[in-house]
């Protein structure tokens, strides 16, 4: 598909087990659009984060083909891997990994301190990406003085503040309860609206619902690729709870 950010064909991993293998992904063709809001959904084991993986280059297919932005990954050396994740490419966790000892504005810089950026710039563009997810008076914050929506929203901040062309985000509100998460929710679909393509692993029928389209995976398997209208986040944590203000509640 030309002009697509992430092409996929026939994508697949494969992994030793015992005298065997293991078909964590089987034959996976999808193309992505830049600006594409996408949810990939399945249960343990449906082999969504086998998927992830390799859409982030933090993994290799088996077999199959993908290309990032037109760069077919297989034919790319590890170091330019690398470069490609750190300029392309943002990630969000579960588990936040954030530096317990460094503040909010340390934890954002550390992508750019890999990069080679100066000081100055460093902190300069680490405290604009915390201003947009809302974190703008937390710049000093450690881990340990911030809530776990707070938390999580460091962690965005620190996967954009490279200007990647694609964020993946590994259950983002998985450690959360339920109006943090639409918290984060309502910040993805303000990030999306504003030209960030986001893919998204989750179990949670719920949360997919946020995204423009749901690619559920079972067995190993792609099973459907369907284009939705998207539930809005912020109409959501409004009903939820009275009075919330968006992405800045």
């Amino acid at each position: 598909m030309s002009g697509a950010l992430i092409e996929t064909e026939g994508l697949t991993r494969h992994y030793p087990a015992g005298e065997g293998v293991v078909a964590a992904l089987q034959d996976v063709s999808v193309a992505v659009e830049p600006g594409a809001f996408v949810a990939a959904m399945g249960p343990s084991g449906s082999g969504k984060s086998t998927f992830l993986n390799l859409v982030g280059c933090l993994d290799r297919p088996t077999r199959g083909r993908y290309r990032l932005m037109g760069d077919d990954t297989a034919a790319l050396s590890a170091d330019r891997l690398a470069e490609l994740r750190s300029r392309r490419l943002g990630f969000v966790f579960q588990s936040f990994n954030l530096l317990p000892r460094v503040d909010a504005l340390g934890n954002v810089e550390l992508p750019m301190i890999y990069r080679g950026v100066g000081r100055r710039a460093r902190r300069d563009r680490a405290a604009q990406a915390l201003a947009m997810v809302g974190l703008g008076e937390r710049l000093h914050h450690r881990p340990s003085q911030l809530s776990g929506g707070q938390m999580q929203r460091v962690a965005i901040a620190r996967a954009l503040v490279n200007g990647p062309d694609l964020l993946l985000a590994d259950e983002p509100t998985g450690a959360l309860d339920s109006v943090t998460g639409l918290e984060i929710m309502a910040l993805f679909q303000a990030l999306n609206a504003a030209g960030v393509a986001i893919l998204m692993v989750t179990h949670d029928a719920e949360v997919a619902a946020f995204a423009t389209r749901t690619l559920r995976f079972r067995d190993g398997r792609l099973v459907s690729d369907t284009r939705h209208a998207p539930r809005d986040a912020a109409e959501a944590l409004a009903a939820m709870r009275p009075g919330a203000q968006g992405i800045a509640a």
